[in-house]
């Protein structure tokens, strides 16, 4: 028999998935639009740098303007992700994330022995500015209770441009019944799409224990401090009051850095 609990918990992790597909469709969608276009505009371009070469009366420019005019790839190929950045950390050393925000400074502890993949991008991401003035866009106070960040964009639909492995999924054990596992108090872990490999830059913050499928990399844990801060943020509740939407106190990323310790 289920309690009305476990159903509400439940309930609350496919909302979370279906919005985390949704937000990634949208996403598709924006890049699709966005190829069609930049291929309309070359090709207009082109077309006109062809008529251009054409009035020279040299016929080996105008067979290289038609060459260039032609479409090389589809949008659906183009949206494709860039490679993730080349393997530059230490997998041996310690390496901690620092964020510092308009509600407050949060430490992580990463583990980069187990998700050196996570740990490389972050630091890639962190060392060219990619997170500072980025907002924390997503809090969810029932059934899951995370607080989500690292979206260039703010609304659920930004990335840095490619994807990087899932790592680490069994850290938190064999998933019960329902399909879940809990992710502690204190982890922080990657947000995804639902779908194997489409982690990003974003990732959330957990602030109480939640049960959610185990296909979420948990790449780090928060300092006292830090999860002190993410709980104030998450008892402030999400605008209008609703379980999941943006943080009423807005949360600014400031600064985000990740450095060995």
């Amino acid at each position: 028999m289920v309690s009305s609990d476990q159903r509400r918990r439940q309930l609350a992790r496919e909302k979370f998935e279906r919005q985390q597909q949704r937000r990634e469709e949208a996403r598709r969608r924006t890049r699709r639009l966005t190829a069609i276009i930049a291929s309309s505009v070359a090709v207009v371009a082109v077309i006109g740098v062809g008529a251009y070469l054409s009035l020279d009366g040299d016929g080996d420019s105008k067979d290289k303007a038609k060459a260039a005019a032609s479409p090389s790839e589809s949008p659906e190929e183009t949206e494709s992700s860039a490679p993730e950045p080349a393997m530059s950390i230490d997998k041996k050393a310690t390496y901690t994330m620092s964020m510092k925000t308009s509600q407050g400074d949060i430490g992580i502890a990463m583990e980069a022995a187990k998700t050196p993949h996570t740990v490389n991008s972050f630091k890639s991401l962190a060392d060219k500015g990619f997170f500072d003035g980025t907002k924390c866009h997503r809090l969810t106070t029932e059934g899951i209770f995370v607080l989500q960040c690292g979206d260039p964009e703010g609304n659920g639909q930004g990335g840095p441009g490619y994807t990087i492995p899932d790592e680490n999924l069994t850290a938190l054990g064999k998933a019960g019944d329902d399909g879940a596992v809990t992710y502690p108090a204190g982890s922080v872990a990657m947000a995804n799409t639902g779908q194997p490999g489409s982690g990003g830059s974003q990732f959330f913050l957990v602030y109480k224990d939640t049960q959610l499928p185990p296909t979420y990399t948990p790449f780090g844990t928060m300092d006292k401090e830090g999860l002190k801060t993410v709980k104030k943020i998450a008892e402030a509740g999400a605008e209008g009051g609703a379980p999941d939407g943006a943080p009423k106190k807005a949360v600014t990323v400031e600064k985000l850095a990740v450095a060995t310790s």
